[in-house]
C-alpha cells in the first residue's frame, strides 16, 4: 500500500492498517512516497507491486486514471495555514512574500496548495514554497502562542470554485480547553481522503480492507461525526461494487464470523458446490426420462418375439409344441419383471397380448386334435 512521507496523516493511518491486517495474518507492506500524486502513478504502474493507495481529492479522477476503483472516502483533511504575525490573516494575498510550507513535490497537499494559493496570487514567483509537511509540525504550531492559524471566512466560495474541497470548522477550545485554544471557531477548507485499489485486487483483501477502514475511521474526530466515515460518496472515481454492497448491507455473515483464511476456502467450496448443482440440475431432469425409457424398453423387448410368434401362424399350424414352449418362456420372463405402479397399465397390456397368442395356440392345438380323432 502506498502511503506518503513519514509524519503525515497517510503514514499514520497506513501503520494502523498494517496492524489490523496483521491480526488477520495478512502482511501489509507500506510504501513510503511523496504523496497522493505519486501514489496514483504507482497504482497505474503494473510493475510497481502497489495495489492499494491512500489519496486525496483533486489530484486525479477515473477519466485520467482508468482501471482504478475507489473503496470510499475515509476522512476530511484540512489545509492548515499557520503564520506568525501581530495582525490576523484572512486573505490569501497577505501571504505574498512569505515562506510557506506546502508539502513535498508529488504530494496531493502541494498540488492542492498551489491551486488554492494561486487564487490569491500566491505562487513560486510571489512567495517561497517549501517542501515541508507533517502532523508533528501542526501540533507544535498549535501549541505555540506566537503562531496563529489562518481562518477562511470565504471557505464556502472555495468549495464552489474547487468541487473537491470541503468547508470545515475547527471548534473553539478543541485543542486545549483550559487555555481556550483556539479562542474562536475557525472556518477552514480541506479535502477528502480516500482509498483507491487496482481493479484486480483479490476480493478477500478488498473485504478485509473495507473492515479495516471502518475500524480506523468510523469513530468521532474533530472534523467528522461518528459513523460518517468511511462511505461510498466518491464523485471522482468509480466505487467498487463490493464497496457499494458493503456500505449498503454491511459485512456478510461469513465476514463477521469466519476467519479470513477459512472464508477463502469456504467460499471456494461454496463456488464448487454451486457449480456442481448447476451442472447436476439438467441431469436430474433427464434421469426420470431416462428411467422411463429404460422401463418401456424392457416391456417393448418382449413384443418382438411375441409378434414373431403370432406371425408364424400364417405359415401353417405346425410345430405347435415349440410355439407352446415359446409362449410359456415369454410369460415366465415377463412375470419376473418388477415395474413401478405407473407402468401397470402397460404391463397388463403386454400380459393380455401374451394371453391372446396363447389362446390362438390352444385353439390350433384343439383343432388338430379333432382332425386326428376323425
Amino acid at each position: 500500500m502506498a502511503t506518503a512521507f513519514k509524519g503525515g496523516a497517510f503514514d499514520y493511518y497506513g501503520r494502523q492498517y498494517r496492524e489490523i491486517f496483521a491480526r488477520f495474518h495478512v502482511e501489509l507492506e507500506l510504501r513510503e512516497t511523496a504523496g497522493a500524486a505519486e501514489n496514483i502513478k504507482l497504482l497505474q504502474d503494473p510493475n510497481s507491486d502497489v495495489e492499494i493507495a491512500l489519496v486525496v481529492g483533486g489530484v486525479s479522477d477515473g477519466k485520467h486514471a482508468p482501471g482504478l476503483l475507489s473503496l470510499g472516502t475515509i476522512f476530511n483533511q484540512p489545509f492548515w495555514i499557520f503564520y506568525s504575525s501581530n495582525e490576523p490573516f484572512d486573505r490569501l494575498s497577505q501571504l505574498k512574500g512569505k515562506r510557506i510550507a506546502v508539502g513535498p513535490m508529488g504530494s496531493g497537499t502541494r498540488l492542492s496548495a498551489e491551486h488554492i494559493l494561486g487564487k490569491g496570487g500566491v505562487n513560486s514567483e510571489t512567495a517561497t514554497l517549501l517542501p515541508f509537511a507533517g502532523t508533528a509540525a501542526v501540533e507544535a504550531m498549535l501549541q505555540n502562542p506566537n503562531v496563529r492559524l489562518m481562518s477562511f471566512p470565504i471557505a464556502e466560495a472555495f468549495t464552489i470554485i474547487f468541487p473537491d474541497l470541503v468547508r470545515l470548522v475547527l471548534p473553539r477550545a478543541v485543542i486545549d480547553i483550559d487555555r481556550n485554544i483556539p479562542p474562536n471557531d475557525v472556518p477552514l477548507i480541506g479535502t477528502t481522503a480516500k482509498v483507491l485499489v487496482r481493479g484486480d485486487l483479490h476480493p478477500e483483501i478488498v473485504q478485509l480492507l473495507l473492515q479495516t477502514m471502518v475500524e480506523a475511521h468510523g469513530g468521532r474526530k474533530i472534523f467528522q461525526r461518528s459513523g460518517e466515515f468511511p462511505n461510498g460518496a466518491d464523485t471522482e472515481y468509480p466505487v467498487a461494487p463490493a464497496a457499494i454492497d458493503f456500505y449498503k448491507n454491511g459485512p456478510s455473515f461469513m465476514q463477521r464470523h469466519v476467519p479470513l483464511w477459512l472464508s477463502v476456502h469456504a467460499q471456494r467450496a461454496i463456488a464448487v458446490l454451486v457449480t456442481a448443482i448447476a451442472l447436476s440440475l439438467p441431469l436430474f431432469r433427464l434421469l426420470p426420462l431416462a428411467y422411463n425409457w429404460i422401463t418401456r424398453r424392457r416391456l417393448f423387448y418382449w413384443y418382438a418375439p411375441l409378434k414373431a410368434l403370432e406371425a408364424s401362424f400364417d405359415a401353417g399350424p405346425i410345430h405347435l409344441s415349440e410355439k407352446q414352449a415359446e409362449i410359456e418362456r415369454i410369460e415366465e420372463a415377463v412375470s419376473h419383471i418388477r415395474f413401478p405402479l405407473t407402468f401397470s397399465d402397460q404391463l397388463y397390456n403386454l400380459r393380455s397380448h401374451i394371453d391372446i397368442v396363447r389362446r390362438k395356440i390352444t385353439s390350433q392345438t384343439n383343432a388338430l386334435g379333432r382332425v386326428a380323432a376323425e
